[in-house]
């Protein structure tokens, strides 16, 4: 429901700015919070809280997110076009893991019924990945895969799913180029996610340069018999004589991983055996106000309970660099933190280009006006614990807690690599909108804004927008995540799921392609 009363939040005192919170926005002429507007300012942009003169600073968040252009009267429309995006800070001289103490005391009790592993992580699916080490061999396992789950997969009720791990990469590059390593890294990872039981089953074409033996050179090892025997696919065996060999062997091989799988059951396992990655897309000004804060009070509570948390998308915290060495808990989590965002930096230059290409015309529609101001909003979901590590792209955690994964800010990107760093849940937030999900894993959707929740009622999974709309707490709402991502984990179906809407994984590739 819109709101009655006309309504602007303002995140900290010393903001020149607040955002309009009411449901289609305000008119001009509306009298709200000490002024009165100028023109009419759509929902969740902002506001001139005072007048703001030519050159002067504009605080949100209580930070500077740009300068005045032209002079802004109070009650005036606070965009893009009329401020500009401030310097980068720079990563020398950063305040270095010393954050005041928060309440991290433990957090006992709470569990989820998941699949353990031999390797000691917990799956929250029980799923059959199909890993494909080039591009040429995706329509064949498609067909393949579409077969399997009409005619294999409903003799196995417990396992939930077969899916491809399909990727554009595998020949056509520079294999032994030193970039090389991150998408070669992904898909090793993405094949040992928690959610596949270690059940790695593999489909080669053949000649292609990313061979079975380079991906995964365990089964290749000195004293492995028939090397990748009954785990390996090769289409370009003498053997297949014709595509529906081809098929016949997939199949053959995945019947075999399917009754490993049918066998597992779900057991009792403590909240520290989850990992949770934490990204938004579609972003929106109440993204920060509403479904981020609301997170972070969420994956503070997992972080409490044991579990490792994981945050990430460089462009999107690199504004907030300071902040993030301030909460490393060690001088070296400060230093890796600022590696990333050097390698980064480096990277976007090779292109031409800076952080600011990372905003969308969808998050200046919805009241973002540049990466500065997005940032604020992105890092709060990360809530205030201590951040024990530090991911690098394409690598598996290996530290528990509350972790940095170094990912592109691109919504496929990031989730592809979070998932080769062992996530066994996904948490999605959204302002604008977005029907991504992921097959490897759930993935729990919350809408920052109620009208959003209200028409895609059916793709969304939490309406976090009733902390504006209905006054519930950030402390309540991060509850309420906090339980929906064990019943998740423990297998209640997301809106996703239930849709069977997902995104084609995407490998973050910086290499050559020859």
């Amino acid at each position: 429901m819109a709101h009655l009363e006309p309504r602007l939040i303002k995140i900290h005192p010393d903001d020149d700015v607040a955002v309009v919170a009411n449901d289609g926005g305000l008119k001009a002429g509306t009298a709200v919070g000490g002024v009165v507007l100028t023109g009419p300012v759509p929902q969740a942009h902002k506001v001139a809280l005072h007048a703001l003169a030519a050159g002067a600073p504009v605080r949100r968040y209580g930070v500077v997110i740009g300068h005045v252009r032209e002079v802004i009267a109070a009650g005036g429309w606070v965009n893009e076009d009329n401020l500009a995006m401030p310097e980068p800070p720079g990563l020398e001289d950063l305040p270095i893991a010393n954050a005041a103490p928060v309440d991290a005391s433990p957090l006992a009790g709470h569990t989820f019924e998941g699949y353990r592993n031999a390797d000691g992580s917990v799956g929250t699916r029980n799923i059959l990945g199909i890993t494909t080490t080039v591009q040429c061999v995706a329509g064949v396992v498609d067909h393949a895969v579409a077969r399997i789950k009409a005619e294999l997969l409903p003799r196995y009720g417990n396992v939930d799913d077969v899916v491809a791990l399909e990727h554009t990469y595998g020949c056509g590059v520079a294999i032994d180029a030193p970039a090389a390593a991150i998408p070669i890294e992904t898909v090793r990872n993405i094949a040992r996610n928690p959610n596949f039981a270690g059940s790695t089953m593999v489909v080669s074409l053949g000649c292609e340069k990313m061979q079975p033996s380079r991906l995964f050179p365990e089964m290749f090892a000195p004293g492995i018999t028939a090397a990748g025997e009954g785990d390996i696919v090769t289409l370009q065996d003498e053997r297949h004589g014709g595509f529906e060999a081809m098929i016949a062997s997939i199949m053959e091989t995945a019947e075999r991983h399917l009754r490993d799988l049918d066998r597992r059951r779900r057991v009792t396992c403590p909240a520290s055996d989850l990992m949770v990655g934490l990204q938004c897309g579609g972003s929106d000004a109440l993204s920060g106000i509403t479904a981020n804060p609301a997170l972070g009070y969420a994956a503070d509570l997992l972080v409490r309970a044991g579990a490792t948390v994981l945050f990430s998308e460089v462009t999107e915290v690199r504004d907030g660099i300071a902040q993030l060495t301030r909460r490393a808990a060690t001088p070296q989590v400060a230093a890796d933190l600022v590696r990333e965002m050097a390698w980064y930096d480096d990277y976007l230059a090779q292109g031409m280009v800076d952080r600011s290409a990372n905003t969308t015309p969808g998050n200046k529609k919805g009241g973002l006006s540049n990466i500065v101001e997005k940032a604020m909003g992105s890092i709060v979901k990360s809530g205030s614990m201590p951040i024990a590590g530090v991911v690098p792209p394409g690598q598996r955690a290996r530290e528990k807690g509350l972790l940095f994964a170094a990912t592109p800010a691109s919504d496929f990107i990031c989730g592809t690599l979070q998932l080769a760093a062992g996530m066994n849940v996904h948490v999605f937030t959204t302002g604008r909108g977005t029907p991504y999900g992921l097959a490897e894993v759930p993935v729990i959707k919350v809408a920052t804004r109620t009208d959003l929740a209200r028409r895609w009622h059916d793709l969304m999974d939490v309406d976090a927008g009733r902390i504006v709309s209905a006054g519930v707490g950030i402390e309540e709402m991060g509850w309420e995540m906090f339980r929906l991502i064990l019943a998740v984990a423990s297998g209640r179906k997301t809106a996703a799921e239930r849709l069977r809407l997902c995104n084609s994984l995407a490998l973050f590739n910086p290499g050559p392609v020859t």
